[in-house]
């Protein structure tokens, strides 16, 4: 089938590369073309685990095309896929633009029946807004339904950055909103046909009306970053009253009505979806006159819990961190990936600057997104950039360094060398974000082990635990 993908971020490349990867003919389009260049000479502008090597293998095969030609990829998909940005705006609410404008590209350059998909994440509605801005474009050229007809539907995504490009290969569900009329089922059987391939053991596809497909994006999101934010608030407390958080997490977990996914503690979650996707649904519902109170408390939550181990390293080593310096292990918002937006580390290094302190940070692959974005935070405050290093080894970021933060669960930091992170540290002081550590053992090795909603163990003066 011939397909257009408008946008190639994570979404629109992932996309676009598995649906070339089972034989169809993809054509991406982008607006920026240094994205383009990067993609042309066989580059990827983001980092994904396998994107790299499915995208050289259905260039090779001649099945995906990257160009910022408008008209042409207009021209050349059947199925008109939407991957564009919706960043939150001012109040919260996602900023269509990026989805008008590509929708009113279609309209302008359609040259027969499309099958517009709204790939991106948008509020409830946004398909008749689309089918709206199309309508007119159509009518300002004189076509009408009969010659160009067109159906929008709803897919969303619910791929998770790290492991996106198995998610879409084998999804566990494939939501397909869609109006019930006559070109609503015309786009029925297309993409039934586009999606076959990943129904071939099973039926994973669910079909429904389009503001309900719009609406189960937001609530998967907002459903995840809840769970984040209840056992985070847990943690909070677990500290207070001397409880194990991870202790906690196992009683929980273990009940299959509860499960054990999301249900981590740690210092808060960020990203490009959970943060902006629970904003923009509580401010839907400000706009219909609800209030998500469970929503407002969760982002709530997630703003307090980015300053958890700031205070437990004022409680430590005082308000005044001149002086001090900190490595930073884990910059991006998770691992496998170099996503830094709303990463818990841009706050905590923020803050740890703000101190007078100096931070050392080392991430496996988010360096250049690191440096790039630090900047820009730190744009007007020139003094503390200049505090601030980025360097090339998790090693190279201890050596003098008065402490240790863990801000993002890399596999390679789960079993560093102890015994050299304790020699390469001045004070052997140990702040965990992710609680990758057993405090009991930390405390053996004579590290002064401070974690996430878990018991801290006191060293005696010769550095083991009483």
């Amino acid at each position: 089938m011939k397909v257009t993908i408008v946008g190639t971020g994570y979404v629109g490349l992932v996309t676009g590369a598995c649906l070339a990867e089972i034989g169809n003919d993809v054509f991406c389009v982008d607006v920026d073309p240094r994205k383009i260049e990067i993609l042309n000479n066989g580059g990827v502008p983001i980092h994904e685990p396998g994107l790299q090597e499915m995208l050289r293998r259905t260039r090779a095969a001649g099945r995906i095309q990257f160009s910022t030609d408008v008209k042409a990829s207009v021209e050349h998909g059947d199925i008109q896929f939407i991957a564009v940005g919706t960043p939150p705006d001012e109040d919260g609410s996602a900023d269509l633009q990026y989805v008008l404008a590509a929708a009113r590209n279609i309209g302008k350059y359609s040259n027969g029946f499309k099958v517009i998909v709204d790939k991106s994440t948008v509020p409830v509605g946004t398909a008749q807004q689309v089918k709206n801005v199309v309508e007119e474009e159509l009518k300002a050229r004189g076509l009408g339904s009969e010659s160009h007809g067109f159906s929008v539907v709803s897919n969303p995504e619910f791929l998770k950055e790290g492991a996106a490009v198995d998610d879409f290969m084998r999804p566990d569900r494939i939501v397909i909103g869609i109006d019930d009329d006559h070109a609503g089922n015309r786009a029925r059987e297309k993409m039934k046909r586009l999606y076959v391939p990943f129904n071939r053991n099973h039926e994973r596809t669910l079909y429904m009306d389009v503001r309900s497909a719009e609406f189960t994006k937001y609530a998967a999101n907002a459903m995840l970053a809840t769970r984040i934010s209840f056992m985070n608030d847990l943690s909070n407390l677990a500290d207070t009253v001397g409880a194990d958080i991870e202790s906690v997490r196992r009683g929980i977990g273990s009940d299959p009505r509860i499960g054990y996914h999301f249900l981590y503690a740690g210092c808060g979650y960020g990203g490009s979806c959970f943060p902006k996707d629970v904003q923009a649904l509580a401010q839907t519902a400000r706009e219909n006159g609800h209030t998500l109170r469970v929503l407002e408390a969760v982002e709530a939550v997630n703003r307090d819990q980015k300053d958890v181990l700031v205070n437990k390293i004022v409680k430590r080593m005082g308000e005044d961190l001149r002086g001090r310096t900190f490595a930073v292990w884990g910059l991006a918002f998770k691992p496998n990936t170099d996503d830094m937006r709303e990463a818990s580390s841009r706050r905590i290094i923020e803050a740890l600057l703000a101190r007078g302190a100096t931070v050392r940070g080392y991430d496996p692959v988010a360096m250049q997104e690191a440096e790039r974005v630090l900047a820009l935070d730190l744009a007007e405050r020139p003094e503390d950039m200049k505090r601030l290093h980025l360097v090339g080894t998790q090693h190279e970021a201890l050596r003098g360094a008065d402490a240790l933060i863990i801000v993002t669960e890399w596999k390679e930091f789960k079993s560093p060398d102890f015994g050299y992170l304790k020699s390469a540290l001045k004070t052997p002081v140990v702040f965990d974000g992710r609680n990758l550590y057993e405090p009991e053992s930390m405390a053996e090795m004579g590290i002064d082990y401070y974690a996430i909603g878990r018991p801290h163990v006191e060293l005696d003066r010769n550095g083991s635990n009483n």
